[in-house]
């Protein structure tokens, strides 16, 4: 892995015996699919939080159409349990194509086509960073729609708080619990509860025995309720072209990674002559219980 502040590289032990399991975040699980009989065969137990959103093209000019993922969910469910299943509604971005009632009304429209995949729904709402924040302007610019006017913190406290309460009730008409990720504002008790995208209790129900680095809760960030966990991802690799993603600063950056891509290399992506300096990897058999992994 290269570490994506220092660019370090360090190696992260994924043996049996150091990693309590695997949770998988993805918009797009099928090619995914051929595998998972491996990661079951191997003793990994895993958890799929897999990003439904069925926004407009506009938004998402690159995730594959969401009855091709409905249908991926529902063959994950029927052939290894909804138990292992998280459907993410996340982030919500309200634009002018978008608004709070688009939202509701696309909303309740995905959650009857996932009833019965998964009993948790989780949802956030966008965080405009600087990146992100060009990137939606550039495509409010290209597609003629406005996004400002709906950005303002207490407007989207006031509509978020309404909109999170009315999909909890829809959510729980399709057998699912609503959870907020890192936002404990929108938090309502007993309707909107906090996720834990990294949970350490769900993995434990799908292992069937307990996990040894349960011990160890730490969010991965400010108000995160996540267990302990290592990512493995890369920043700037993913195609999808999300405009409110985080995780991409430059959509055609990504776009072009995806494509050098090499699947023999042991790294997601290395910036051609990048000078990369070389950790030290941790011996698994001085790993503590809480230094196992969740990844």
């Amino acid at each position: 892995m290269v570490n994506p502040y220092g660019r370090q590289v360090y190696t992260v032990d994924l043996s049996p015996q150091q990693v309590d399991g695997f949770v998988f975040w993805t918009k797009n699980i099928g090619p995914f699919l051929k595998y998972l009989p491996e990661v079951v065969k191997r003793g990994y137990p895993f958890i799929v939080q897999h990003t439904i959103n069925g926004y407009p093209r506009e938004l998402e000019s690159r995730v594959i159409n969401y009855n091709h993922t409905v249908e991926h969910m529902k063959t994950l469910a029927t052939t290894y349990g909804p138990e292992r299943l998280v459907w993410r509604y996340d982030p919500i971005l309200f634009t002018s194509l978008t608004p709070v009632e688009w939202h509701r009304d696309n909303f309740a429209h995905l959650a009857r086509q996932l009833e019965g995949t998964t009993d948790e729904v989780v949802i956030s709402f966008a965080q405009v960073y600087r990146k992100t924040k060009r990137n939606v302007e550039e495509a409010a610019r290209e597609y003629a729609f406005d996004w400002r006017e709906h950005q303002d913190e207490a407007h989207v406290l006031s509509v978020g708080r309404a909109l999170a309460q009315e999909v909890a009730q829809i959510a729980q008409s399709h057998g699912m619990r609503l959870k907020i990720c890192s936002q404990k504002a929108f938090l309502i008790p007993g309707v909107v509860e906090e996720a834990r995208c990294v949970d350490a209790d769900r993995l434990e129900r799908v292992a069937g025995h307990p996990i040894i680095g349960k011990a160890h809760q730490k969010g991965n960030r400010k108000e995160c309720g996540c267990f302990a966990s290592r990512d493995i991802g890369e920043y700037d690799t993913c195609p999808h072209g999300c405009v409110y993603c985080y995780a991409v600063q430059r959509r055609d950056i990504a776009l072009q990674r995806f494509r050098e891509h090499d699947p023999l290399s042991e790294f997601l992506f290395v910036p051609g002559g990048e000078i990369i300096q070389v950790g030290n990897a941790k011996k698994k058999e001085d790993a503590t219980p809480e230094q196992r992994t969740l990844f």
